[in-house]
């Protein structure tokens, strides 16, 4: 105990000198740098600071702060000199969010990289001490697989050249190379930070490809490689690390994205991988300069150069095993006469081929089962497929529509006269098959169906794929039902019980090795029911579903939609991995990577190996450590239900209050977050329609609660529930639960992390407001009530103070955005003022949409 405290003391010290003082040091210098139309702004700015952090202090609203600052100590008084040096403050705040990234990121592995017994290192390191955890840990990894699917949710906003001076200025940070420091900031101060018009999914890919290339290409290779050569793996086609990619596949919601983009977008990736391939062959052409390597250096040479620089004069195929049988014969030269020189590099090239094929990154389809459940009912409607199904067919029961569905195969074509999202969905069906013959199979190999909830929404799918000239033995593909919402996930068993029931599809799946790949949605779960019945629904649907398929012989894997906040499904990912028991399929972890998480978790080398590393050291840990102890017994699961179902039924009542919305809209920047060019997907479902709770997007409701820095998604609810449960004399039993119960434990202190950036203060002024003063106070009390009860719970003074390294970093970039949080807030207020001129609310409306780019950005620790 002694040990581990003196060393979180350590790495407390460390990140105090190298972080804390590093950015102090370097801010001082950005902020006296000269910048076009900033002249003196940077000199002005820490005043601003402090000025904001009195305000707080003396609780004045937030044009209170804004206009005393330029009133009294700025001399300012004409409302458009205000906003441009508001504009101008905002300018360097976001920048200043970039530059601490990168301070952090410099810093990362004598601060993040754990050295205990509890890293892959270690656990490596006593397996080959110990043949019979040697063994068993070989036997886990030879069924493990890690799978990392990027997606383009609008939840981080750095452009492809913030990134390339980010990168830069983590090395230069790192070398303590002042000059460079000093020409980045410079060149930081004068990039543009956001897009003149909102990104295209393909925009969107080509941004997230530049993670693909520069950092997770040689990452995933590198730790697979290490595993591999410690284990003795001989995995043959399986590999442990899989990527995964959503931009350009991903349909549901998004009009903008087609058969022709998911085309675009698998030709990019294929581009970018042989660009990577050259790269790599240029270093490897370069070292073998040997008799009888000349011929099969000039035909890999000239097969990577057309694919990456000149794919369109050429007919694409998947061309993986020509590649690796090249690389052989060049190993084998090296080999047999030139004693193995530069063997490492062919080899490295080969693993590289091995995981990445023709694809690169394995593109998911995604699309909501009523835009499915649409497109079937208009191809059975047609004279081509008539008499196929009954013409009352979505009139029957779900056990009458199961035993009519013909899956037979057709090959219709008839389609065009159909609405434009089915003309897509039989377009995309078609365009698998291409993508699969030119990238391999695993460029395109699941389609995920959002909102699903009953047996036949898969099994409809399937037939459509029969019915567009597959046929059911080359039907390489994964049917994925993603169950969300909080009914669809008590309910998620009975749906899988039925599909695993039915011989045709249990056909299926024989053909594929008897695994089903089930997702499981955070986002939506918890905008549904609030963050405890969301964790726990996940928690049920994941024990329920294991017990299913577990009964009919199927191999699950969960695939689990996480974000960055905790009210998302993040937080710390890797202890969530590592909690589970024996009641949980665990073989497998796959989960979506997005917005914060990719550039936090993925944005460096260090980074991206050690976060790999942690979660296939929690894959390892929960399958081969904590079983016994991470599984709830009977008592320990109701005491959990329990606390959901008080939870839910409180943050229910919120959201049904009259308020709840129209707080949303008026106090968040909810209405901006469509008018911001980040993502290419609108905020809400049914863009036109009013604005409902039901079609607002998980991203867009969590975003505008952590703007306004309340964040009820990741707490509301669970101080009444642990109040209750305190109040009928079962505190005891909780706190063992927290102690003893890895997923509980794990829920609670990412509800920690979520209260670590609320801050009611920045809202206090409406405390008093006529028409939210009492809907104000409920949420501020139950915040209050949460963070006592946790700490209790705990054991602890202050929320994360077993996590300080996290806690310290959180605390600074919620200073540093603390002048944005306040713009915004007083630019809001001005809106709602009803004297404005349209121009006036227009200027308030844009600094408003300025300040939502910073905020989003610093947040990237909540992963």
């Amino acid at each position: 105990m002694f040990i581990h405290e003196q060393r979180l003391d350590s790495k407390e010290t460390i990140f105090k000198n190298e972080v804390n003082t590093k950015f102090d040091l370097y801010n001082s210098l950005f902020l006296t740098l000269p910048f076009y139309q900033v002249k003196n702004t940077g000199l002005a700015l820490p005043y601003f600071f402090a000025h904001c952090e009195k305000g707080i202090l003396d609780q004045l609203s937030p044009d209170e702060i804004i206009e005393t600052f330029f009133n009294d100590q700025m001399g300012l008084t004409n409302p458009k000199e205000i906003t441009d040096l508001l504009f101008r403050f905002i300018q360097y705040i976001e920048r200043q969010v970039v530059l601490f990234d990168a301070v952090e990121d410099a810093a990362y592995s004598k601060i993040r990289v754990d050295t205990d017994t509890s890293s892959l290192s270690s656990l490596m390191n006593n397996a080959q001490q110990d043949e019979a955890l040697y063994k068993r840990i070989q036997e886990c990894l030879r069924e493990f697989k890690l799978r990392l699917v990027l997606t383009a949710h609008p939840t981080q906003f750095y452009p492809g050249p913030i990134l390339g001076i980010m990168t830069d200025l983590t090395a230069a940070i790192k070398n303590n190379d002042v000059n460079s420091i000093n020409l980045l900031l410079k060149q930081l101060g004068k990039t543009p930070f956001f897009n003149k018009e909102k990104p295209t999914p393909v925009d969107e890919a080509l941004s997230l490809n530049w993670f693909l290339e520069n950092i997770l290409y040689q990452t995933a290779s590198d730790v697979h490689n290490k595993l591999e050569e410690v284990f003795k793996l001989n995995l043959g086609n399986h590999s442990l690390i899989e990527l995964g990619f959503w931009p350009g596949g991903d349909r549901d919601g998004n009009p903008y994205v087609t058969a022709e983009t998911t085309k675009e977008v698998s030709s990019a990736l294929r581009k970018t991988l042989f660009r990577c391939y050259y790269r790599d062959f240029k270093k490897l052409k370069k070292r073998i300069t040997f008799i009888g390597t000349e011929k099969h250096l000039a035909d890999l040479e000239c097969i990577l150069y057309a694919n990456a620089f000149n794919s369109e004069n050429i007919e694409l195929s998947n061309i993986k095993e020509e590649l690796l049988g090249i690389l052989r014969k060049i190993k084998d030269v090296l080999i047999n006469n030139h004693d193995g020189l530069f063997i490492e590099l062919v080899d490295d090239l080969g693993w590289k081929v091995k995981l990445f094929g023709c694809h690169f990154a394995s593109l998911d389809i995604r699309q909501d089962s009523r835009v499915l459940r649409t497109a079937f009912k208009e191809c059975i409607s047609t004279d081509e497929l008539k008499g196929q199904v009954p013409e009352n067919y979505f009139d029957l029961s779900e056990e009458e529509k199961i035993k009519v569905l013909p899956l037979s195969r057709a090959n219709f074509t008839d389609y065009k006269s159909f609405n434009s999202l089915s003309q897509d969905t039989l377009d995309v069906i078609r365009l698998i098959k291409e993508l699969q013959h030119t990238n391999g199979k695993r460029a395109c190999h699941r389609f995920i169906i959002s909102n699903c909830q009953k047996a036949s929404d898969i099994l409809q799918l399937k037939q459509l794929f029969l019915w567009s000239g597959w046929s059911p033995e080359e039907l390489d593909i994964d049917f994925v039902p993603l169950f969300e919402t909080i009914d669809d996930l008590k309910y998620a068993h009975d749906v899988m019980d039925i599909l695993y029931s039915y011989k045709i599809y249990r056909a299926h799946l024989e053909r594929r090795k008897n695994r089903q790949v089930i997702m499981l949605g955070f986002s939506d779960s918890t905008k549904d029911g609030g963050y405890l019945m969301a964790n726990y629904s996940i928690y049920y649907a994941k024990h329920t579903l294991t017990d299913i398929s577990r009964k009919h012989n199927i191999d699950l894997a969960f695939f689990d939609g996480r974000g960055g906040p905790p009210a998302r499904g993040g937080g710390k990912t890797h202890k969530f991995y590592a909690s589970f028991g024996k009641d949980i399929a665990n073989k497998q972890i796959q989960m979506t990577v997005q917005g914060q998480t990719i550039s936090s978790y993925y944005g460096t080398f260090e980074s991206s190996i050690n976060n790999m590393e942690q979660l296939i050291h929690a894959g390892i840990h929960s399958a081969l450590e904590k079983q016994g102890s991470n599984t709830m017994d009977s008592e320990q699961e109701a005491l959990f239900a329990d606390l959901a179902a008080v939870s839910h039924n409180y943050f229910i009542n919120l959201r049904e209050h009259p308020l709840f919305l129209k707080f949303m809209e008026n106090q968040s920047p909810l209405k901006m977050l469509s008018q911001i060019n980040i993502g290419s997907r609108p905020v809400k479902r049914n863009g036109n329609s009013e604005l409902k709770l039901e079609d607002l997007r998980a991203i867009s409701f969590v975003t505008s609660w952590s703007q306004v820095k309340l964040n009820i998604p990741g707490f509301y609810g669970v101080g009444t529930a642990l109040k209750a449960i305190k109040e009928r004399g079962e505190w005891k039993k909780l706190k063992e639960l927290y102690k003893n119960v890895g997923f509980f434990k794990t829920v609670i202190d990412n509800c920690m992390m979520s209260m670590s950036k609320s801050d009611f203060r920045l809202t206090q002024y409406l405390e008093n407001d006529e028409t939210y003063g009492a809907f104000w106070t409920q949420m501020k009390n139950e915040f209050e009530l949460t963070k006592g009860l946790i700490l209790d719970l705990s054991d602890s003074d202050t929320l994360m103070e077993k996590n300080p390294i996290d806690k310290m970093s959180i605390s600074i970039r919620e200073k540093i955005v603390l002048p944005l949080v306040i713009i915004q807030r007083y630019a809001i207020i001005k809106c709602l003022q009803t004297d404005l001129s349209d121009k006036e609310r227009e200027i308030y409306t844009k600094l408003a949409m300025r300040t939502i780019y910073g905020i989003v950005n610093a947040a990237r620790n909540s992963a």
